[in-house]
């Protein structure tokens, strides 16, 4: 099923007698009729424009015995002299930091995705059996991606994916369980994904709890921070390999603007404070804290596997949208329930994701911190690098003691 193209009024509406076309490389350029002439720079605006990437997905470029290329649409069974690509051209930018806001909270997944071809991109994607996950993973598959979806509730899982395929019976997608209260789990699904030999373009950890009373996992952590932070930072180790054989490569993080209440700090982060007992528990805190964690490891890893062409963002999807997140209390429910009518649909709520992933003008750019599908500033603790270097090595630790002891008493 093919996405609904949304109107523009741009403001750079060719005037009458010229026509827009597009060189094989890529570039812009503007002809006109009356004086039969052409230029690089747009006619009213005078600005350059560029089209990215392959033709949108379902689209064909074919050449006619006397050279005239022509577009099939075999979506909706269209042909044209236009190169579909067009639609979707840039303004060329001055610095790869020059970002110009082409979205905002009101757009969806699909929105952002029009004209994309993903076809050959593998995505896995935590957490994708319901919400914003389940949102993310159909509209990768409509537009072509091979998408894993990593849960750990199975049924809801196989429901997704027969809903994504009753819409795109060609879409690729593929279940694979992960428990992440438990570090076997997260190891066994990171081999089982090794051992089926995909590559892996994009690592969207989008997983989450929230909402939680006290309660520890088998691993002896406190459950949230756990299952939003260790968890798949255990994950991303994992598959470290698998992203570096496949560059260029991004690992999205679903955050949270709850980041910005954290009281995590250089003179107090310790496993005790990100891990706190049942006595010092507090769920917004954790919830809060582990938000703070997901944006410094996506930092820190940008920092670490930039340099072998893998990036990593991190985003904020939305306030309190009537997803799954809620299921854990009733109190929070009932809330997010009566403020559902002034909140983002889960297609809106998986746009920044979806924008993380696929913008063009995120070609080796990390680092970052996104919502509404624009860059903005997290707080100052979330670019903090000793704080985020710190979070790293109480993370490793950690893993490496987990690890060290499995491997005494030959349970590994």
């Amino acid at each position: 099923m093919a996405s609904q193209m949304f109107d523009s009024d741009s403001e750079d509406e060719l005037p009458p007698g010229w026509e827009e076309r597009v060189t094989t490389d890529g570039k812009v350029y503007y002809a006109n009729h009356e004086t039969r002439n052409t230029q690089w720079k747009h006619p009213v605006t005078g600005k350059k424009k560029v089209v990215k990437g392959e033709l949108p997905y379902g689209w064909e470029r074919n050449v006619m015995e006397d050279g005239t290329v022509y577009f099939v649409d075999h979506v909706n069974q269209k042909t044209t002299y236009t190169d579909p690509r067009l639609a979707f051209a840039e303004e060329v930018k001055d610095t790869p930091l020059d970002f110009r806001q082409k979205f905002d909270g009101s757009s969806t997944a699909l929105q952002v995705l029009q004209g994309r071809d993903l076809t050959g991109k593998f995505a896995l994607i935590t957490g994708a059996s319901c919400g914003i996950g389940l949102e993310t993973a159909r509209s990768l598959a409509i537009h072509g991606a091979t998408v894993v979806m990593a849960c750990r509730n199975m049924e809801a899982a196989h429901a997704g994916r027969a809903l994504i395929l009753a819409e795109q019976p060609k879409a690729q997608v593929e279940v694979l369980h992960v428990d992440f209260c438990c570090l076997r789990s997260v190891k066994d699904m990171a081999e089982q994904y090794q051992q089926k030999g995909w590559p892996l373009h994009l690592l969207i950890l989008n997983a989450g709890v929230f909402g939680l009373p006290h309660s520890t996992t088998e691993d002896g952590l406190e459950t949230t921070f756990q299952v939003n932070h260790l968890a798949q930072f255990y994950l991303t180790k994992l598959l470290i390999n698998t992203l570096m054989r496949s560059a260029p490569a991004r690992v999205i993080v679903v955050a949270s603007e709850s980041h910005r209440f954290s009281d995590l700090k250089e003179s107090n982060i310790s496993l005790d404070k990100l891990s706190p007992k049942s006595g010092q528990y507090w769920h917004m805190s954790a919830y809060n804290n582990s938000k703070l964690c997901n944006i410094l490891f996506s930092n820190e890893l940008n920092s670490r596997l930039s340099p072998h062409g893998i990036t990593a963002n991190a985003l904020h999807p939305g306030n309190m949208m009537s997803s799954q997140l809620s299921r854990y209390s009733w109190f929070y429910q009932i809330i997010f329930t009566l403020v559902r009518p002034f909140t983002k649909s889960m297609q809106q709520g998986a746009a920044t994701t979806v924008y993380c992933s696929i913008a063009d003008e995120l070609t080796n750019v990390g680092g970052l911190y996104f919502n509404n599908c624009c860059r903005c500033l997290p707080t100052k603790s979330a670019e903090n690098k000793a704080l985020a270097v710190t979070l790293w090595s109480i993370s490793e630790h950690f893993l490496n003691k987990k690890t060290q002891h499995q491997q005494q008493s030959g349970d590994s």
